[in-house]
C-alpha cells in the first residue's frame, strides 16, 4: 500500500457558523484561520486551527445543499474525516483496487486550495472519509 495518510481535518455539520463559533472559538479557543463560502458546494466553511488538526464548520447554503440533507437525516455533528494524502489520483486507484466505493472517483475543488475526493460510508464502517491533496505551489 501506499504511504500513510494524516488526519488533516474533522468536518462538522452545522446550521449556523455564527452560533457554533461560541464554542470551538470562545470557549475552547481554537483560532478562526478563514470563513467563506463556496457556492459550488453550496456551503459556507469555517477552519479552525485546534493545534495539531484542524475543525472544518460546514454550514448549508441553500436547502439543496448535500450538508442541509445530511441536517436533515441526521442533525448537527460529525459530518466526516478528512486525510492528506501526497497523490490523490494515485490513493483513489488504489482504494478502487481494493474494492473500495468511491463518490468521487476523479478530485474536485476543495475549500483551501487543495483537491478533494470521498470515499463512500458503505466501504469504510460508515463514516465519511475525505481524502485532500494540498495545492503544490
Amino acid at each position: 500500500m501506499g504511504s500513510v495518510m494524516r488526519l488533516e481535518h474533522i468536518g462538522i455539520a452545522v446550521k449556523s457558523i455564527e452560533e457554533h463559533l461560541m464554542i470551538w472559538r470562545d470557549v475552547f479557543g481554537f483560532r478562526v484561520e478563514m470563513i467563506r463560502e463556496i457556492p459550488e458546494q453550496k456551503v459556507k466553511v469555517a477552519m479552525l486551527d485546534a493545534g495539531t488538526l484542524t475543525i472544518e464548520l460546514l454550514e448549508p447554503l441553500t436547502t439543496d445543499s448535500t450538508i442541509q440533507k445530511f441536517i436533515e437525516r441526521r442533525g448537527e455533528g460529525l459530518h466526516h474525516l478528512s486525510f492528506e494524502v501526497d497523490d490523490i489520483e494515485k490513493k483513489i486507484e488504489e482504494f478502487k483496487n481494493q474494492n473500495l466505493k468511491m463518490i468521487d472517483e476523479v478530485p474536485r475543488k476543495g475549500a483551501h486550495a487543495s483537491k478533494i475526493a470521498f470515499i463512500h460510508p458503505s466501504s469504510v464502517g460508515s463514516v465519511l472519509i475525505e481524502l485532500s491533496q494540498k495545492d503544490k505551489k
